[in-house]
């Protein structure tokens, strides 16, 4: 007697399910399998849903009656009697024809099966000054001088505009020892599980992820989905309980790593379990890794010049892309690319078209500190939806543009006002944006101020649900007679000006590899690099000067020649890329102690708190003050 496959068991029966081991098998539309006969008789008792992973489905299993024996043909009323050859195959050379059904349709699975959540309370909508500190977001603006000689006008006046959120521990009881108050968190983890995952990588993910689920909080719920040559959920949207934790590590410690990359699959099957969820919690969010370049998926496109290239956007579902700006948010995809054979471009891509960052783990050992880091700010989630309204207040002032990285901004027609979404921000968290105005001469009698610009900063609440409203205070300078030196000039407005120049030039680089021309790529980091040194933001020492000159000297170095470019440079690149855009850490590589103090990382209390419950350490990317 053949021994049965221990590996994938029926589920009901436990019994071996190998080939040829004399039993029909059934594979249902959320890709587990089970014996035709056990299962049959599940759906018989009135179980309608699958036994591993609970999704409804919509193909049932059953038994047919059992078929009527056919009758031997008639016999022709002359000639000789045709022979009988009952249970016997026709010869080889003869076709037999059979008349089939039309085939069922394509199954379709739903998953609409995921766990209830307690729904949060929503209180009225509030006004918050920018003065308050009690859990309120502060938003201030500084003008690049603080003075403008009446006689004098500008075109590119630059105004930046300063917002940041509360941290976890403002709304936290004095004395009290439950940990801040936070908003629940859908999350949809998509692993590769393809072969090229096998043994030491697929052992570190699974520790990885251990170490998710372990930090994740009752309310909060987890899917697990996995892909190789096709993507299988796991595990519906869970809540991380006990139980639901048990669930969830059994499902990741089933994980083996075999056949191709298919990451549209993968993608498109998170996006199913968001999209088709009855229920949701306040934060949703995907985490995607993957190792590989996706090989099932047809991205070739003719660009302008008649060139073949990638087009990357076909591997986002289209519920993931960034919405217009009346639209709703959608859940932005945060990728990782483990070790030196992924595809970077693809993940950068689908990263900045869903509001997500792109991390590169060029050290395996520190996959976990990735994850900590991005599962640190989920979980620190306090301001959702922000936007800011800029509306200019002197009759005479214009908006002329806005630097915002990947944030959408707009600037209206006759360039009274101005927005920009923001989107999410963690505890703790920064943004800056630059505003380019013009500002009119005056006359003696408009007075000894002008007042440029109103900025509004409107959110919601993460925990509450609450509406917010804060108005920062009018951006005015002085109208002197005389112009004022150079020397009053903002730090805090030439500290952007320098890092959005340097994000630039980062691009500029990283697109001239790109057509091979490496020489040219270094030329444009030295000189960005002496800049910088040169730039008054320099002059005291500055530790985000210090660690942008840094994160350009190590660009430098990978993108020298081509072998160096598409080992690691072009993922070292394009992660640093995606953390200037974002205004968020990235992982690219393991810091200095010292740098690692300077980066965004460490400005977030959540992400803080996480990363010291892991084990090594962890890279910063986008480095702020």
């Amino acid at each position: 007697m053949e021994a049965p496959d221990q590996e994938n068991p029926c589920a009901i029966c436990l019994g071996g399910m190998a080939a040829g081991g004399g039993q029909a098998t059934f594979t249902a539309e959320c890709s587990h399998t089970f014996h035709f006969n056990c299962i049959s008789a599940s759906v018989a008792h009135g179980h309608l849903v699958c036994p591993l992973c609970n999704a409804r489905w919509r193909e049932l299993p059953f038994l047919r009656p059992t078929a009527p024996v056919p009758q031997p043909p008639t016999l022709p009323r002359l000639g000789r009697p045709v022979p009988m050859h009952h249970h016997q195959p026709p010869p080889p050379h003869v076709h037999t024809v059979q008349h089939h059904q039309p085939p069922p349709p394509e199954p379709t699975v739903v998953f609409d099966d995921d766990e209830q959540v307690e729904p949060a309370s929503r209180p009225p909508a509030d006004s918050t000054p920018a003065a308050a500190s009690n859990g309120a977001v502060v938003v201030n603006t500084h003008a690049e001088y603080s003075a403008v000689a009446r006689d004098s006008s500008s075109d590119n006046f630059a105004v930046l505009v300063h917002v940041k959120a509360p941290a976890m521990a403002d709304t936290v009881a004095a004395g009290s020892d439950k940990p801040p108050p936070r908003a629940p968190l859908d999350l949809v983890t998509v692993l590769d599980v393809s072969g090229s995952m096998s043994g030491h990588k697929l052992a570190l993910l699974k520790q990885a992820m251990r170490f998710v689920i372990d930090n994740l909080g009752p309310n909060d719920r987890l899917s697990v989905v996995s892909f190789s040559s096709e993507a299988r959920r796991l595990t519906r949207l869970t809540r991380m309980s006990d139980a639901g934790k048990a669930l969830a590590v059994s499902a990741v410690e089933s994980l083996v790593a075999r056949g191709g990359t298919n990451i549209a699959e993968g993608l498109r099957t998170a996006a199913k379990v968001l999209d088709e969820r009855r229920h949701r919690n306040a934060v949703s969010s995907v985490v995607l890794l993957s190792d590989g370049q996706d090989t099932y998926t047809m991205m070739r496109r003719r660009g302008p010049s008649g060139v073949q290239a990638n087009n990357y956007e076909e591997l986002v579902p289209p519920s993931f892309a960034r919405t217009g700006a009346d639209g709703e948010w959608s859940a932005p995809i945060h990728t990782f690319g483990f070790g030196n054979d992924h595809d970077a471009a693809a993940m950068h891509v689908i990263a900045e078209a869903t509001g997500g960052t792109f991390s590169f783990i060029e050290n395996e050992a520190v996959i976990q500190d990735a994850f900590a880091q991005c599962i640190g700010g989920l979980l620190s989630v306090v301001v959702q939806e922000a936007r800011i309204a800029v509306a200019c207040v002197h009759p005479g002032v214009r908006v002329v543009s806005v630097k915002s990285g990947r944030y959408e901004s707009r600037v209206d027609e006759d360039g009274c006002a101005a927005s920009v979404r923001v989107g999410e921000l963690y505890a703790d968290e920064e943004r800056r944006f630059l505003l380019f105005l013009t500002v009119p001469r005056v006359e003696a009698t408009d007075g000894d101020t002008t007042a440029l610009a109103r900025v509004v900063f409107s959110y919601r609440n993460a925990a509450s649900g609450a509406e917010v409203s804060v108005t920062a205070e009018d951006t005015v300078v002085a109208r002197p007679e005389h112009a004022p030196s150079a020397s009053e000039r903002s730090v805090e407005v030439e500290r952007e000006r320098v890092r959005v120049e340097a994000a630039e030039d980062i691009a500029a680089a990283r697109a001239a590899a790109e057509r091979g021309e490496h020489q040219e790529a270094v030329e444009i980091l030295e000189n960005r690099q002496r800049a910088l040194e040169q730039s008054e933001a320099a002059g005291d020492g500055d530790p985000m000067i210090v660690a942008l000159g840094a994160e350009l000297q190590e660009m430098r170095g990978r993108v020298s020649n081509r072998q160096s470019y598409m080992r690691s440079g072009r993922a070292y690149m394009l992660a640093g890329m995606s953390a200037h855009q974002q205004q968020r850490a990235t992982s690219r590589q393991m810091l200095e102690p010292e740098e690692q103090q300077t980066s965004m990382m460490a400005r977030n209390s959540g992400v803080r708190r996480m990363i010291r419950r892991g084990v090594g350490s962890s890279g910063g990317g986008y480095m702020a003050a």
